[in-house]
């Protein structure tokens, strides 16, 4: 049972299996595709929202400090994904990774956890979403029927009919092809970069340098702000972090680190790049470099404009514009958060897919769904079955209870390739690697604390959540995946089916 539990997959012989002409995606993408991806992906309402949150309940001014805290952690799991992905260039991502270094149990669990996390995270996006269009729709003086719109906070059942369309719409383009998603991203990309500077260079000249006094506050900014402190945290030690001063800047770096979550849904890409050794590096660390230079350009911005104990936690950009006397800036950051969240919805439904087709494609989900479309060269049946599922759960489900889960499975995959790079590096120290994480095994096991301190963070209900969630997956693993593995079988592709 232990040497199943544990069989690895050769880099070699997943490198073989994305030549079967009828399992191959097509490799159309470049180093700017990729990163125009990344960008796409981790600039979503995290720079429009929890900016305001963190300045006002912890951090102040200094909540630039927090970003770049944020995007430090990261970036030590980046330097680990770009290893992995410029070394085993296929789709899955994590998932993967840990095939090729951890066996197959560890690659099914991540896998299993990473359906489920770009699933979620696709559905709170369409619903946020939604909820702009239908902001912008009011103003403009046109309601949607309260059946048909978002039930956030609303006592009528319904279905959110934009959230489900979006996902529909975005599914029909995905499976059309990887190039024309580019395309369209690279647009959207650069309307929502185009916002944001405009937020950037037009609030600079109405900083107030007295507003950034104190840049880090000695005492509870707001009486009556929200603890952002875990319950996890005093259930397991007892005592919480305090939430202002000097750890008020690493308690907000817990909360707007969910602002950089996606980079790694580069990797997920890698065998549809041209040149993913050169490519796939570039794409993960000059995404996540762009991103972060832009939040904390944002957050100094912002708390310049607006004394941080005055701004707003829904909307801080628009409000701190409307305060200083320039409303007509709010709807254009509303229009520039909605246009900015179809790439992040598209990017993340992208992401899924991928690492559905690597499962299926090693048998541990159906094989069915493994096989390309073939004018087309994409996923396509797990694309459309995906689609509409997540279509249907954004309709019904309300976004508080989709957006629990999703944070998790993000920082539980960055420790699994953290500690994936070691492994793989004393296993397999002969694999040609284009890109090497520095300082192994200490970029690695930094990443791993910084994903931990990061997920004690989260609420207990999270985990009791994440635990069911990893329970099921176990049952659907020893009662399918195991014994229809390829590797259980005993298959192989060799060089000669490839021709």
């Amino acid at each position: 049972m232990s040497s199943t539990l544990f069989r690895t997959k050769k880099v070699e012989q997943s490198i073989l299996d994305t030549e079967e002409p009828e399992h191959a995606l097509k490799k159309s993408l470049s180093a700017l595709d990729l990163t125009v991806f990344g960008v796409g992906v981790i600039i979503g309402t995290g720079i429009f929202v929890l900016t305001g949150t963190v300045a006002k309940n912890n951090a102040g001014p200094a909540t630039a400090l927090a970003f770049v805290a944020a995007g430090v952690a990261c970036a030590l799991a980046a330097l680990c994904y770009a290893e992995f992905a410029s070394t085993v260039p296929v789709a899955g991502s994590a998932y993967t990774f840990s095939y090729a270094s951890l066996g197959e149990l560890s690659a099914w669990i991540i896998g299993w956890d990473l359906v489920l996390e770009f699933a979620l995270g696709t559905a709170v996006v369409a619903v946020g979403w939604s909820g702009y269009i239908q902001s912008l729709m009011d103003n403009a003086g046109w309601a949607m029927p309260a059946a048909l719109g978002s039930r956030e906070g609303s006592d009528v059942f319904g279905f959110d009919l934009l959230a489900a369309a979006l996902v529909l719409v975005l599914t029909g383009i995905l499976v059309l092809g990887m190039k024309l998603s580019a395309r369209i991203t690279s647009i959207v990309v650069a309307i929502k970069v185009t916002v944001v500077l405009v937020v950037i260079i037009a609030g600079a000249f109405l900083i107030k340098g007295e507003n950034y006094d104190p840049f880090i506050p000695k005492e509870k900014p707001v009486e009556a702000g929200a603890s952002l402190d875990s319950p996890l945290i005093q259930l397991m030690f007892g005592w919480a972090p305090s939430n202002f001063g000097v750890m008020g800047i690493f308690t907000a770096a817990s909360v707007v680190f969910f602002a950089f979550i996606g980079f790694d849904v580069v990797a997920t890409a890698a065998e549809e790049t041209r040149n993913p050794q050169r490519d796939m590096p570039r794409g993960i660390l000059g995404s996540l470099f762009i991103c972060t230079a832009l939040y904390v350009a944002v957050s100094i911005v912002v708390t310049g404009m607006q004394h941080y104990s005055r701004l707003s936690v829904d909307a801080p950009l628009a409000d701190a514009f409307k305060a200083t006397g320039h409303p007509w800036y709010a709807g254009f950051i509303s229009f520039g958060a909605a246009v900015g969240l179809t790439t992040v919805c598209m990017i993340l439904l992208l992401g899924q897919t991928r690492v559905f087709f690597a499962m299926s494609r090693d048998g541990l989900l159906p094989r069915f769904f493994s096989r390309v479309h073939p004018r087309f060269k994409t996923p396509h049946r797990p694309t459309i079955l995906l689609g509409v599922v997540i279509a249907i759960l954004a309709g019904f489900t309300p976004l508080t209870e989709l957006a629990a889960l999703v944070n998790i499975g993000t920082l539980f995959a960055f420790v699994v390739v953290a500690i994936g790079v070691v492994i793989l590096r004393r296993t397999r120290p002969d694999l040609p690697r284009s890109f090497r994480t520095p300082w192994v095994p200490v970029i690695p096991i930094l990443s791993v604390c910084a994903s931990l301190w990061l997920m004690i963070n989260l609420p207990a209900e999270t985990w009791v959540r994440f635990g069911i969630w990893m329970a099921a997956g176990f049952v659907v693993y020893f009662l399918y995946g195991r014994t229809h593995s390829r590797l259980a079988k005993g298959e192989e592709t060799r060089p000669e089916q490839t021709l």
